[in-house]
């Protein structure tokens, strides 16, 4: 362990805030109910591979991660980096495509297809899967369905990434912005700009006070409605009625 690396383990020193990032190498473990992850990542700046314990709506091995968190020694598992923060982007080397595509992250695509798409495609896959998705048929062996599939699971995994982007913009935490994900689904980003103080009431650990920065963070005055209905409470009256009902 390098000294820096030994500082930042000692029990006794604070656990400042640090930034991360780097090509995830291998999911060890991840809960699609709650994102809790366990990742191995091919960090910059870090000869060997670190340890990172996060939360993620989807992760696979290839993607790129950014990272924000602090240093933990764990008695059992050791040196760990825990990210409090965690943004994944779909991979840009020919390497990390091809281990992303083949992670089974993408329905229909496996290691050998994954292989033979950036063979076909190089990095111009991920634009051709959204803008030609007929050439998808080029690669043999992808027929029509198979390439229906690629195409449905491509898309689903980029409204992932586009609410957790969205969340993170307005200041939820990465777990928290995975518990949304996982009540409101596709339709997250809509539910919370129609109105966000139903995070408090839908969302378990997530109270007023997160509800009311969304708010803000949306640009929501507090004589602003909030909702469609007539009778729509403005986002005082919402303050209000949170804290009469405490």
């Amino acid at each position: 362990m390098s000294q820096s690396a030994a500082q930042r383990a000692s029990p006794c020193a604070t656990a400042p805030t640090e930034a991360l990032a780097g090509l995830v190498e291998r999911v060890t473990y991840h809960n699609a109910e709650n994102g809790f992850c366990v990742l191995r990542v091919k960090a910059r700046g870090h000869k060997d591979l670190v340890t990172v314990v996060g939360h993620a709506a989807s992760i696979a091995a290839g993607e790129w991660v950014q990272l924000s968190g602090s240093w933990t020694n764990d008695r059992t598992h050791g040196l760990q980096f825990r990210a409090g923060f965690l943004k994944a982007s779909p991979p840009t080397t020919l390497e990390g495509i091809e281990r992303y595509l083949g992670s089974g992250m993408i329905r229909g695509i496996g290691p050998a297809y994954a292989r033979k798409l950036v063979r076909a495609f190089g990095d111009a896959v991920f634009d051709l899967i959204e803008a030609e998705p007929a050439r998808l048929r080029e690669v043999t062996g992808i027929g029509p369905k198979r390439a229906s599939r690629i195409v449905a699971g491509w898309a689903e995994q980029k409204v992932i990434r586009e609410i957790m982007l969205f969340l993170h913009a307005h200041g939820v935490g990465t777990s928290r912005a995975v518990r949304i994900y996982k009540t409101y689904g596709a339709d997250a980003v809509r539910v919370i700009s129609e109105n966000p103080y139903r995070l408090a009431r839908d969302i378990r650990g997530i109270g007023f006070r997160t509800a009311d920065l969304v708010a803000q963070k949306l640009g929501i005055e507090p004589t602003a409605m909030i909702g469609c209905a007539p009778a729509s409470p403005s986002r005082s009256h919402a303050r209000f009625a949170y804290l009469a009902g405490r």
